[in-house]
């Protein structure tokens, strides 16, 4: 990884959120922009990266394929180091990256160098496959935890996660009937995108202030 990060948000806000994008859109996707602004109108710094296959698009011909998500680990924790952060940091992304964030989390909140973990549409199973579950980490999972999910997102609707074994220090916010990028129909919802997207970052304005009093 180059180490280039996109950034919003006041350079002086007292918490950080690192962001990685999903396995298969960059980090300045129409979906992580709307999300980065959100967040930095609610008061964050929110840095994005992105990991190598995914930059390598940039400047190559044809699409690499995301590796294993677990094979990503050490290019986020190089993203963290090059990040440097002094004060309070949360880390997270959309979807896969939201995922990798959730495998490293444990070891650098014991290590108080994280104060939570944000997942963006947390992948719990590839769609249409319900029943190749990516949980098993998340039950035992001891980082503050805060997953914002659309209600019918095709990676673990609501009716689907309320059965899952998971950890306490999760907090799951739903959207109704948000996708994966947390877009609901309004005809249906009578919500748009942009209210969606408020919610979400009042939440993690609330849930980030209660970690880091």
């Amino acid at each position: 990884m180059g180490e280039k990060f996109l950034f919003d948000g006041p350079e002086d806000a007292r918490t950080t959120i690192l962001l990685a994008h999903g396995a298969g859109a960059p980090m300045d996707s129409a979906s992580m922009n709307a999300t980065a602004k959100a967040l930095a109108t609610a008061g964050f710094r929110v840095a994005r990266f992105e990991f190598a296959y995914m930059a390598a698009r940039r400047t190559m011909e044809g699409r690499k394929p995301p590796p294993r998500a677990d094979t990503l680990n050490p290019e986020y924790l190089a993203a963290i180091e090059a990040l440097g952060v002094e004060g309070p940091l949360i880390i997270g992304g959309k979807s896969m990256g939201g995922r990798v964030a959730s495998m490293i989390a444990d070891e650098l909140h014991a290590s108080r160098r994280i104060a939570g973990l944000l997942c963006l549409g947390y992948p719990f199973h590839p769609p249409a496959k319900p029943e190749q579950l990516r949980t098993k980490h998340l039950a035992d999972l001891k980082t503050p935890t805060l997953i914002c999910q659309g209600t019918r997102d095709e990676f673990g609707t609501r009716e689907e996660v309320s059965g899952y074994r998971l950890s306490d220090a999760i907090e799951i916010l739903w959207l109704e009937d948000g996708d994966h990028d947390l877009k609901p129909r309004k005809s249906i919802s009578g919500f748009s995108t942009a209210d969606h997207l408020k919610t979400m970052a009042d939440a993690v304005a609330s849930w980030a202030g209660r970690l880091t009093p």
